[in-house]
């Protein structure tokens, strides 16, 4: 089988494809799928140098999100809707090559009119997003959103959702290509350049003064966004992307009656299990309904060109989410 295969923490770009790789056995209540594509993140470019909270033993394959389908030689655990040959996505350890072993409460059907490389991104961006948006901040029709790095994984499909969902978006990057992704695919209605110094100011004069009422950042930057924010706003945190933890001035909270709401999806299957279902089919019905599409990056990586996916992430050089294509699929010619 080939395989990323992560035989010593080192940087992803002293790493090679290997063949010849054991197929992953599945534990109880596992599938073993084949995997068709799969989603780039930038956790799996700290996995390889162990800096990730989730640490496999080595040797392991990297790679976490995938979209592909339950192999002929699967078991069917007690329980599953599956059969052999059900066009699935999900997550789980090792996707970064031909066969994964996964659990079966990490597996959902994959939508018949969404491509594999469409889902291969879905399950980790899509609903940290829509909880977010949803489940922490409340969001309303009619109020405003900042959403920054507004052309990433995330950060495009928060602009889609909180569209979707009836809210003015301002979507914050630092470039000009990056905005222009965030207005042409995601759809904002606004776009500001926070590369740029005292760009609050343009977010305060979009909001006649008042400000945003709910700030989306997987950034870091929430100590600037605090600048923009309207009284009784909702600051999101949603990931260190720029690489340092913030220390906000609590004084900031305090005279604006901010709230600071934290977002760890992952964590739902743990803390609240009961949600995690729900989140999944109101996702799915806005995916059918076809008010919000996944976002693929214009280049489609192969297995064997990982390295060069995974350092155009590591560069921010990507847009929407970054997939490698494990399996090409033949069309037969008429």
């Amino acid at each position: 089988m080939r395989a990323f295969l992560v035989p010593e923490l080192s940087h992803h770009s002293k790493i090679a494809v290997s063949s010849g790789v054991p197929e992953p056995k599945p534990a109880e209540g596992q599938v073993l799928v084949d995997v068709h594509s799969a989603g780039l993140n930038f956790f799996d470019i700290l996995q390889t140098q162990g800096k990730y909270q989730l640490k496999p033993p080595l040797p392991f394959v990297l790679g976490t999100e995938f979209a592909g389908r339950i192999s002929q030689d699967s078991p069917l655990p007690k329980g599953c809707q599956f059969k052999h040959g059900d066009r699935v996505f999900g997550a789980g350890q090792g996707t970064f090559a031909e066969k994964v072993a996964v659990d079966l409460a990490r597996v959902l059907p994959l939508p018949d009119a969404m491509t594999y490389d469409q889902g291969a991104g879905l399950f980790i961006t899509w609903p940290t997003s829509y909880e977010a948006l949803v489940g922490r901040a409340e969001l309303k029709p009619g109020e405003w959103v900042l959403v920054t790095a507004a052309a990433g994984g995330v950060g495009i499909a928060a602009v889609q959702l909180a569209k979707a969902l009836g809210a003015n978006v301002i979507a914050a990057a630092g470039s000009e290509a990056k905005l222009d992704i965030a207005k042409r695919f995601g759809g904002a209605d606004h776009v500001v350049d926070y590369s740029k110094v005292g760009w609050q100011k343009q977010v305060l004069k979009l909001t006649n003064g008042k400000g945003v009422d709910v700030i989306y950042d997987p950034v870091g930057l929430i100590n600037d966004c605090l600048k923009c924010i309207a009284w009784k706003g909702r600051a999101l945190v949603i990931g260190f992307a720029a690489g340092s933890i913030e220390k906000v001035p609590m004084n900031l909270v305090l005279l604006k009656n901010v709230s600071l709401v934290g977002l760890h999806w992952g964590a739902y299957s743990i803390h609240e299990r009961q949600r995690v279902p729900i989140v999944w089919k109101e996702l799915l019905d806005l995916f059918s309904s076809g008010r919000v599409k996944p976002v693929i990056f214009q280049e489609i990586f192969s297995l064997e060109k990982i390295k060069d996916g995974l350092s155009a992430l590591e560069r921010r050089e990507t847009w929407g989410k970054a997939i490698v294509r494990v399996k090409e699929v033949r069309v037969a010619k008429m």
